[in-house]
């Protein structure tokens, strides 16, 4: 059975299939998710052009791939004003305010102690205050909707409350501020649609990319305000090897125990926010189709709890 409704263009591609026939694939979202979409037999004459940040209405059925929800797309038209649709409705935000979390983030650098470190992290967040209140974290991945920076980071934070709590030998303030300034260039690896989510990499991101230029950031603004390069250079090793490995994008391998915790925390949260994402999408004693970016795993929705990516952080 068909159905209208009203969809975000998230991503949008023109390829061909095995035949040679043009179609278009997408990724449309709102407010509670996304979905892949596909329109086989694309005529730019008879549908149209459209680009990702666009509101469309959409008549399609949906198919299963792979496990997986999908739209076959029937007939698709750009939003006119007669719609009566706000762009604001369709597209997936934290659901924290940006200035919300903004504080809360600030009251974490206030309560660092040693005062080169707080300067330091405080300088980098105001540089780019504007910016992150309405950041996306991701371009497809974890935390890919309005606000996801503020919120991941935040999310991080909470979880480094306990860890420093047990862990007596953990530097707190070492790591607070490595949580803070982990991600902040993300800002410069992304360009963003109308819609305030990621359209593409830039060309910094794509030759240069947010651990490096994160790094070089810090760099530069220790310079700057003097702060000793000692110290520097422990939050540029934190952020160059919070992925981990050199598999996933790390320079190098964490050297020290809070870039260790960093990098774990970085990979707890993202995992926890793509497994309750996924699962959230099926049925309860369902299994979702095999996700890539977690090993190739298919999931299982036992229903015990609400599969929904929701961290509390008041």
């Amino acid at each position: 059975m068909s159905n209208d409704g009203f969809w975000l263009i998230k991503t949008v591609d023109r390829k061909t299939n095995v035949k040679g026939a043009p179609y278009l694939d997408m990724m449309l979202c709102d407010k509670d998710g996304e979905i892949s979409a596909k329109l086989w037999d694309y005529s730019e004459l008879v549908h149209g052009t459209f680009d990702a940040g666009e509101l469309v209405k959409v008549r399609a059925t949906v198919t299963q791939f792979n496990g997986a929800d999908q739209l076959r797309v029937e007939k698709i038209r750009k939003v006119t004003a007669a719609d009566g649709v706000n762009i604001a409705d369709f597209v997936p935000t934290a659901e924290y305010s940006g200035e919300m979390m903004l504080g809360a983030i600030m009251n974490a650098i206030a309560s660092v102690k040693d005062e080169d470190l707080k300067t330091l992290t405080y300088a980098l967040i105001k540089e780019r205050e504007k910016e992150i209140l309405t950041w996306p974290a991701a371009f497809k991945l974890h935390h890919a909707i309005r606000g996801g920076l503020l919120y991941h980071t935040l999310s991080i934070l909470k979880l480094s409350e306990g860890v420093c709590m047990l862990y007596p030998s953990v530097d707190k303030d070492l790591l607070t501020c490595g949580i803070i300034v982990h991600d902040l260039c993300k800002i410069d690896e992304f360009d963003l649609n109308p819609a305030g989510l990621v359209s593409s990499y830039s060309v910094k991101g794509e030759l240069i990319g947010h651990l490096i230029m994160g790094a070089m950031k810090i760099e530069q603004k220790a310079l700057e305000l003097g702060i000793p390069s000692e110290k520097a250079m422990l939050l540029e090793h934190m952020v160059i090897a919070h992925h981990g490995q050199p598999e996933f994008g790390s320079s190098v391998r964490p050297m020290f125990l809070e870039a260790e915790i960093l990098s774990q925390l970085d990979t707890l949260d993202a995992t926890v926010y793509e497994i309750t994402s996924a699962v959230g999408e099926v049925k309860e004693c369902e299994f979702t189709g095999r996700m890539w970016a977690l090993d190739n795993r298919k999931l299982f929705n036992h229903g015990r709890k609400e599969s929904k990516p929701k961290a509390n952080l008041e």
